[in-house]
C-alpha cells in the first residue's frame, strides 16, 4: 500500500507492533478497555486487510475501542445471576473485539470495521461503507490542523491583516459544522471560530475576530469565509431571517455588507504570573488563605484490581471510553453477604451545546461534545495536589491517532475519598439523653474534559447509604464574538468591551443501563397530588390535608418518553417486580433525582438543532434495550453525528417509536439534565464552577438504612480555631457521641 504525501495519514505499520502475530491481550475484566498495544495491533490488522484485499491507498483512523461482550456473558464471567435467588450463568468464550472507524482520504469515504483476536491475531471480521455523508467523530489532530490550514491561507491573511491582526496571531477553534445547506454531505467540514493571541500565553478569547473560514479536513483547505452580520439599536444591518445563508460565490465582505470591525485588546488573563503584570486587571493576590490539607494518615479505604474497583460495600468496573470519558459497569452492593447488582452501565452518552444567536452562521453552533468529538479524547492530564486532593490513585486512558498508533493519557481517572459532611445524627435531648453522629465520606471518580474553551468536570459518587450521584461542574471560558462599536445583541451579555457572549444551553444525556437485583427492571412514575375527588369536609378528608401518590408504569416504548411535571413533584424508579420489601411491599427500587437541572431544548420543534438532538427535548426517555454492533441503543443522537441534518434512524427519538415492551424487561434510559447560561460579567475571563446534579436513591431496596453500620468517629485534629476557643464564658467542648459505644 503506498502511503499517502501527507505525513498524517500513514498507510505503513502501527507504532510498536510489526508482525501478523500479536501477543494475546491481557486483561482481568471482559470490559478492560483496549491498551496501547492492542489499539496498536488492531489498526495494524486493518491497514494488512486494506492494503491486499481493497482498492484504499491511504487511511485516517479516527476511533478504535473494545467492542464490549453481551451482557449475559459479561455477567456469566463475572458470577452475576440474571435475577433476584437465581444461580449464575455458565460461562461462556469470551472472545476480545475492536470496532474501528477509519476514512479513505483520497476518496474522503468513510468505513467501519469489527476485528476479533483469534489464533494470535487480530482478524477483519466485517468492515463495512458507511452510506455516503456519515463522518465519525472529528479526531484532535483534526481539531489541531483547523489552526494550522486557515493561518496558510491567503484569503484569511488578507483579511486578518484589515484588523490588525498578523498570520502567527491567529487562534482558531476547529468545530464541526452544525447544520448548513450549501456544503455536500462528502465534505468532511469544520468551522473555523478566529481569535488573536497579541502575547504569548495571554487570553486568546478576549480577542475574538469577525469572520469564520470554513475548513476540509481532507483536503486542508479553507472552502469559504463567513461573515455574521452587524446588530444596530434597531436590530439586525443585513439578515431579518437566520435562514438567509450567502450563497458560496459571495464574496464575504458583500454577504455581509458589514464594516469590519478590529478585535478588542482587552487583555483578561487568567494565568497568576500575567494577571499580575497586567495593567487592566490589577491582580493582588490574597494574603489570609491558609493551607488547608486532605490527610488519610492509614491509607486509602478502597482496593483497585487493574480496573476494577472495591470499596466499602460497593464494587464496579471503571474504564476510559474514548467517546464518554468515564463508563462505569457492573456495579454491584454487598448487603450484609449477598452481593447485589445495580447498575450494568453508566456513562454520558451525549450532549449539546446550542447558541441562541439568530444570526448566521451562529445558528451552525451547537456542538455535540461527545457524539462529534469524543469526550475522552478530550480529557485533561490530571495533577496531583491541584485537580484531586488526597491519597489518589490514578488510570490511564487510550485512543487512535490518526496514522493508528496510541495516544496514551496517563492520569486521566482519578479515584479518592472525601468527606462529605453528615451521614446522620440524632440527639435525644430529654435529660439524660444520648446522642450519636457519623460522618458521610465518598467515594468518587472523576475527569475533567478541555473542549476548546470549555472545562467539564465529571464526578461520579458512592455513598455509604447506597447512594450513587453524577455531579457535571462547568468551568473554563465563554464562547465568544466581537461586537462592533454601538452593537448590542438582545442574545448575549458584553461581558467585557466589545466582547460578545451569547446566551447558550448546555444539555447532557446520562444514559442508565439498570439491573436491579437483576436484567428484568421496569420503570414506575410517580406524581404527589392532593387525595383525589375527597374535597374538604368530606368524610375522606375533613381537614383538606390528605395527600398521597399516583403511580404509574411504563409499559410499552411510546409510554417511554417522559415529562417533568412540578407541580405534581414528578419522579421515576426503577424497580425490579420479581422483588418486594419485607415491610412496605413495594418492588426493590432506585429513585431517579433529576431536580437540579431539568433542563429541555429551547430550539423550536423542527429547528436544525431539534432535528438533530431529540433527545434534548424530554426528560425521561425508556426504552428496550438492544445489543450488538448494528443496533446497540448506545447512543441517543446517532452512533455517527458529525454533519447529520435530520434524527438518525438509529436514535432515541426513533427507538421509542412503537409498542416494543419495556415493563419488567431489559430496558435503558436516557436522562436529559441540563442548565441554561444567561452569562454574567461575573464569569468573564473565567467562569466560576457551576453545577447540575443527577442522583439514584435506594428504595425499598434495602431493609433499613445500610449505613447504620458505619462507625462513629472524632477527628484527634480539628482544633478551635482561636486560641481562646470561643466567647469569654461560653464552653466549646462538644462530643461527637456519648453514652455506650461512644467514642
Amino acid at each position: 500500500m503506498s502511503p499517502s504525501t501527507s505525513d498524517n495519514f500513514v498507510a505503513g505499520t502501527a507504532t510498536g507492533l510489526h508482525t501478523d502475530k500479536a501477543k494475546a491481550p491481557e486483561y482481568q475484566h471482559p470490559l478492560d478497555p483496549l491498551t496501547a498495544d492492542e489499539i496498536a495491533a488492531v489498526t495494524y490488522g486493518i491497514r494488512q486487510h486494506v492494503a491486499t484485499k481493497t482498492d484504499v491507498k491511504a487511511v485516517k483512523f479516527i476511533t478504535c475501542y473494545l467492542l464490549p461482550p453481551p451482557k449475559k456473558v459479561v455477567l456469566a464471567y463475572l458470577g452475576i445471576p440474571l435475577s433476584p435467588g437465581a444461580k449464575p450463568e455458565p460461562k461462556t468464550e469470551v472472545v476480545r473485539k475492536a470496532e474501528v472507524d477509519f476514512i479513505d482520504v483520497v476518496s474522503g469515504n468513510a468505513y467501519n470495521a469489527i476485528v476479533a483476536f483469534k489464533d494470535g491475531k487480530w482478524e477483519v471480521e466485517t468492515m463495512d461503507l458507511l452510506p455516503e455523508g456519515t463522518q465519525p467523530q472529528i479526531s484532535p489532530e483534526e481539531l489541531n490542523q483547523a489552526e494550522q490550514i486557515i493561518r496558510a491561507d491567503e484569503r484569511v491573511q488578507k483579511l486578518a491583516k484589515a484588523v490588525g491582526v498578523e498570520p502567527h496571531q491567529l487562534c482558531a477553534d476547529g468545530w464541526a459544522i452544525g447544520y448548513d445547506d450549501r456544503f455536500p454531505h462528502k465534505q468532511r467540514i469544520q468551522q473555523a471560530l478566529l481569535f488573536a493571541r497579541f502575547g504569548e500565553h495571554e487570553n486568546l478569547y478576549a480577542h475574538p475576530i469577525d469572520f469564520i473560514p470554513i475548513v476540509d479536513s481532507n483536503t486542508r483547505k479553507v472552502i469559504h469565509i463567513d461573515f455574521p452580520p452587524a446588530y444596530t439599536t434597531s436590530g439586525l444591518s443585513t439578515q431579518s431571517q437566520a435562514t438567509a445563508f450567502p450563497p458560496l460565490d459571495a464574496e464575504p465582505l458583500e454577504a455581509a455588507n458589514r464594516e469590519r470591525v478590529s478585535p478588542p485588546k482587552g487583555k483578561f488573563d487568567f494565568l497568576p504570573d500575567l494577571m499580575v503584570q497586567n495593567e487592566e486587571q490589577k491582580t493582588k493576590f490574597r494574603e489570609d488563605v491558609k493551607p488547608l490539607h486532605v490527610v488519610q494518615p492509614e491509607g486509602v479505604s478502597f482496593k483497585m484490581d487493574g480496573h476494577e474497583l472495591e470499596w466499602q460495600k460497593w464494587k464496579m468496573h471503571i474504564a476510559f471510553s474514548h467517546r464518554e470519558g468515564i463508563a462505569l459497569s457492573t456495579i454491584t452492593y454487598n448487603d450484609d453477604g449477598e452481593v447485589r447488582p445495580i447498575f450494568y452501565r453508566l456513562s454520558l452518552a451525549e450532549m449539546v451545546v446550542p447558541y441562541g444567536a439568530p444570526e448566521y452562521p451562529h445558528p451552525r453552533k451547537f456542538a455535540f461534545d461527545t457524539g462529534e468529538y469524543g469526550m475522552g479524547t478530550m480529557a485533561n492530564e490530571l495533577s496531583l495536589g491541584c485537580d484531586c486532593l488526597g491519597q489518589i490513585h490514578y488510570l490511564p486512558g487510550a485512543y487512535v491517532a490518526n496514522d493508528g498508533s496510541a495516544v496514551v493519557i496517563k492520569n486521566v481517572i482519578c479515584i479518592h475519598e472525601e468527606d462529605a459532611g453528615l451521614l446522620w445524627k440524632h440527639s435525644d435531648w430529654r435529660q439524660g439523653g444520648r446522642s450519636h453522629s457519623v460522618r458521610s465520606r465518598r467515594l468518587v471518580v472523576s475527569m475533567i474534559c478541555t473542549l476548546a474553551n470549555y472545562e467539564y468536570v465529571f464526578n461520579y459518587y458512592f455513598y455509604q447509604d447506597g447512594n450513587i450521584e453524577l455531579e457535571i461542574r462547568l468551568t473554563g471560558i465563554l464562547q465568544v464574538y466581537v461586537a462592533g462599536p454601538g452593537e448590542e445583541s438582545p442574545y448575549g451579555t458584553l461581558v467585557a468591551p466589545q466582547v460578545n457572549a451569547h446566551y447558550h444551553q448546555h444539555i447532557f444525556s446520562v444514559r442508565v443501563d439498570p439491573m436491579i437485583d437483576g436484567l428484568h427492571n421496569s420503570v414506575v412514575e410517580s406524581d404527589i397530588v392532593p387525595l383525589p375527588d375527597a374535597p374538604m369536609g368530606s368524610s375522606g378528608n375533613f381537614a383538606g390535608n390528605a395527600f398521597l401518590t399516583q403511580e404509574k408504569v411504563l409499559k410499552v416504548q411510546s409510554e417511554g418518553v417522559r415529562d417533568m411535571d412540578l407541580e405534581k413533584d414528578r419522579r421515576w424508579r426503577i424497580v425490579n417486580p420479581a422483588r418486594k420489601h419485607y415491610s412496605s411491599g413495594r418492588e426493590v427500587s432506585y429513585a431517579i433525582n433529576m431536580k437540579g437541572g431539568i433542563t429541555t431544548l429551547l430550539a423550536r420543534d423542527g429547528s436544525w438543532v431539534a432535528k438533530r438532538a431529540a433527545f434534548a427535548k424530554k426528560p425521561l426517555w425508556v426504552v428496550k434495550d438492544v445489543e450488538g454492533p448494528k443496533g446497540n441503543r448506545m447512543w441517543p443522537a446517532g452512533k455517527y453525528v458529525p454533519g447529520t441534518r435530520e434524527e438518525p434512524e438509529e436514535s432515541v427519538g426513533k427507538w421509542v417509536k412503537g409498542d416494543d415492551k419495556i415493563e419488567n424487561e431489559d430496558v435503558v434510559l436516557f436522562l436529559t439534565v441540563g442548565t441554561n447560561h444567561i452569562p454574567r460579567p461575573e464569569d468573564w475571563p473565567v467562569m466560576p464552577v457551576d453545577h447540575l446534579r443527577v442522583s439514584f436513591k435506594p428504595h425499598s431496596f434495602f431493609k433499613y438504612n445500610p449505613s447504620m453500620d458505619v462507625p462513629g468517629g472524632k477527628d484527634p485534629r480539628s482544633v478551635s480555631a482561636f486560641a481562646n476557643g470561643g466567647l469569654a464564658g461560653y464552653s466549646v467542648e462538644s462530643c461527637c457521641s456519648n453514652g455506650a459505644n461512644g467514642h
